[in-house]
């Protein structure tokens, strides 16, 4: 098999990063082989054994430059000066068919000095959770990293729960640069390393931004409208850490997220969320807040600082505008409306209201708005009629309602319950369920599949999420 690996961040200084290989595995399987990624991203005479060996962590393949990330992080808002990766190795990057640079990572692979204790493994469930769920962010449209091959261990973990199959999921992403890899150099006073960064930052991600400041006011822009993608669909990250929020604009780290049934602004899924500071209507405000911390390291490297702070304050107290005009957009081709104003803001808030109060379930809601079975998702149908004229006098000259709201509502996503479902198979050596959700979820626009549109019954409700370190 060759890969065209072509690597930066390993040319960066040693500071930035710890060089070793994968820890070896007993008795690796292939479970999951993402072939259209893997000729996107130029790789070729791929067999499926010299897939499981090197996705495995087993054989290190030619060019490769292993190394682990270093960074640091808020951790629900408590900061922790070095995280790093405890699991993860960077094999390298590749420039794709489009000529974009992309890492290549295996989660999983390993203890590395940033293990803090830890055994650097991952857990079947969750490497299937986060293979299907990225893949599925993609597919709908929202900027992600992508999984390129999950791979069984033959090896037991060790987590509250007893011993679970082990496993290892490749990522790919634009880069793995978090706020906390900013953040790490700005604690320790290292203006060097963080000038360093933000160089190699700028060239990589955005290499129109202008400085420092160029790069905050661009990675904002980002967030802005990456978090609106995630409200539109009705995702919650659930642990939306520093550490966890990519500087390219991506979805990263899919540990306990989770997508909505019943609507609720406060839905929380994550097992260690316990006061809801990533509940899903809280979203817009952390995402502010992890900028502010980008902000604050940037800033450690500017000479006048004074009138620095004053430009990086500004760009981030602008960034509720540019979420709230990204929010509108995204929910306004919800409901039909692809020129959308002001005060249709209050239309959407409106629905979104009665939704919360009935409990309706988020996808199928928006998904019946176009049809004769919209009023059957509530409960106070009178409340949804009054609503629904408003509307529908709203969208009459709107040019094509229907064909927005088909193209902005997906007729199915990654339902708690069915991913519960999944990895029970997947443990018990069935991975049929895994491939209908794959098949389902690679054109989610479309219904092909009726029985996964279907919100959990009472008993199949999955209250919580977990991280699986």
């Amino acid at each position: 098999m060759r890969i065209p690996f072509d690597n930066s961040y390993a040319a960066l200084p040693e500071g930035f990063f710890t060089r070793l290989a994968p820890t070896p595995v007993k008795a690796p399987q292939l479970l999951a082989w993402n072939a259209e990624l893997a000729a996107e991203l130029g790789i070729e005479g791929a067999e499926p054994a010299e897939i499981t060996q090197i996705f495995a962590g087993n054989d290190v393949p030619a060019g490769a430059d292993p190394l682990a990330q270093l960074y640091a992080g808020h951790q629900f808002g408590n900061f922790n000066p070095q995280l790093g990766d405890g699991r993860a190795i960077l094999l390298g990057e590749a420039v794709d068919q489009s000529g974009q640079r992309r890492d290549i990572q295996l989660k999983g692979s390993g203890p590395t000095p940033y293990s803090r204790m830890g055994d650097g493994r991952a857990w079947v469930g969750a490497v299937l959770r986060e293979y299907l769920v990225s893949e599925a962010m993609h597919a709908l449209g929202v900027p992600t990293t992508r999984a390129l091959a999950a791979v069984a261990t033959g090896e037991s973990i060790l987590r509250e729960s007893g011993p679970l199959p082990g496993a290892i999921v490749t990522r790919v992403a634009a880069s793995h640069l978090r706020v906390g890899t900013f953040q790490v150099f700005a604690h320790r006073g290292e203006t060097e390393a963080l000038k360093t960064l933000t160089d190699y930052a700028i060239a990589r991600h955005y290499p129109e931004a202008d400085g420092p400041l160029g790069l905050l006011r661009a990675v904002c822009a980002a967030q802005a409208e990456l978090v609106a993608q995630w409200m539109s669909v009705g995702f919650i990250h659930g642990v939306m850490n520093t550490d966890n929020c990519s500087i390219s604009g991506e979805t990263i780290d899919y540990g306990p997220c989770a997508f909505m049934d019943a609507f609720h602004q406060g839905r929380v899924f994550s097992s260690i969320d316990r006061q809801g500071r990533y509940a899903y209507g809280n979203q817009p405000q952390i995402v502010v807040w992890n900028m502010a911390q980008l902000a604050t390291s940037l800033l450690q490297q500017m000479d006048d600082k004074e009138s620095a702070v004053e430009e990086a304050t500004e760009i981030v107290h602008d960034m509720p505008d540019l979420i709230e005009a990204a929010w509108l957009r995204r929910f306004a081709a919800k409901v039909g409306i692809s020129t959308p104003r002001a005060e249709d803001v209050d239309l959407i808030n409106e629905l979104l209201g009665l939704m919360q109060k009935d409990g309706a379930d988020f996808t199928n809601a928006f998904r019946a708005l176009p049809t004769d079975q919209a009023r059957d998702q509530f409960t106070d149908r009178d409340a949804f009629d009054t609503w629904a004229k408003g509307w529908r006098a709203r969208i009459e000259r709107e040019p094509d309602p229907q064909a927005v709201m088909n193209a902005a509502n997906p007729a199915v996503i990654p339902r708690n319950h069915r991913i519960e479902e999944m990895i029970e198979a997947a443990v018990a050596g069935d991975m049929a369920p895994f491939e209908r959700l794959m098949r389902a979820l690679a054109t989610p626009f479309v219904e092909t599949d009726p029985e996964l549109q279907r919100p959990p019954t009472e008993d199949e409700i999955v209250p919580a999420t977990f991280c699986g370190t």
